[in-house]
């Protein structure tokens, strides 16, 4: 089926994106092991299509091939009604710096805390175009050729994801003492 140049070009080409295919399926899945479950599916989807890919760039397709096994997963889930909780704590990933004192480091945890919860409460079309955007930096190009829709779509949605998420920090600003 494969040989090992096709092998080769896979690993080049798509397995360079790994971290960005679980950060995706981490965001629509909300769970490590599904995400690990969703990448894995994806893995092995990604490598049976990869003569006849499609689309801008390989990252783009990839993280295609990622989204479509979340949103089984998705539909598998609601099949079976299971529903897991989102566990916030997960979507923390340790940060490399300097080391700064306990307050600031609080501040900057409960703020990026505070931002991640309000990404996950976007309704899913924005926070799925945010997320690639603004996480993953791709192109509306790109963005557009893994959910499937057009550019000026995908443009929109940006924009009132971001408005959103603009709205909710003018309104957090307005509560916060001092």
């Amino acid at each position: 089926m494969n040989d090992d140049s096709t092998l080769a070009r896979f690993e080049a080409a798509v397995l360079a994106h790994l971290d960005a295919a679980w950060r995706l399926a981490r965001w629509h899945l909300g769970n490590d092991a599904a995400a690990q479950d969703a990448v894995q599916e994806a893995c092995v989807k990604a490598l049976r299509a990869f003569e006849s890919r499609t689309g801008p760039s390989a990252k783009a397709w990839f993280l295609a091939v990622v989204r479509n096994a979340c949103i089984d997963a998705l539909r598998e889930r609601k099949r079976h009604g299971r529903e897991e909780a989102f566990d916030e704590e997960m979507h923390s990933a340790p940060e490399a710096g300097t080391p700064e004192n306990p307050e600031d480091s609080a501040v900057r945890a409960s703020d990026a805390r505070w931002l991640r919860a309000e990404i996950a409460r976007l309704p899913a079309e924005f926070r799925e175009v945010v997320l690639l955007r603004e996480l993953e930096e791709l192109s509306y190009k790109e963005i557009s050729a893994i959910v499937k829709v057009p550019i000026g779509t995908v443009m929109s949605r940006l924009s009132r994801g971001r408005d959103l998420l603009a709205v909710r920090l003018r309104a957090d600003e307005r509560r916060r003492p001092g």
